[in-house]
């Protein structure tokens, strides 16, 4: 698993993006990361920035992956979320 290069308060692009062009459609901004009680897992926690702006929690490895490129050939980004480039993006330098 690559390390975590995300920080409380980055807003991220989940790479399905890339299939729409409404605007912020699968635009994030991270939480943090968390542990599950029982199971003491890592999840990262991060709220859509579309719609009802629900809260969401993943497992940090699957948050972290590559994105499969032979079931979406068409998709360039490399990770499945990555830093948004775009207007409103947070750094960390």
């Amino acid at each position: 698993m690559r390390e975590n290069p995300f920080h409380e308060g980055d807003i991220v692009q989940h790479f399905k993006r890339e299939l729409h062009s409404e605007g912020n459609m699968y635009l994030y901004r991270i939480v943090g990361t968390a542990v599950h009680s029982e199971t003491r897992e890592e999840l990262m926690v991060y709220r859509a920035l579309y719609g009802s702006m629900k809260l969401y929690a993943r497992p940090l490895p699957m948050f972290l992956s590559e994105v499969d490129h032979e079931k979406y050939p068409q998709i360039r980004q490399q990770y499945r979320f990555e830093i948004y480039q775009g207007k409103g993006a947070s750094t960390h330098e």
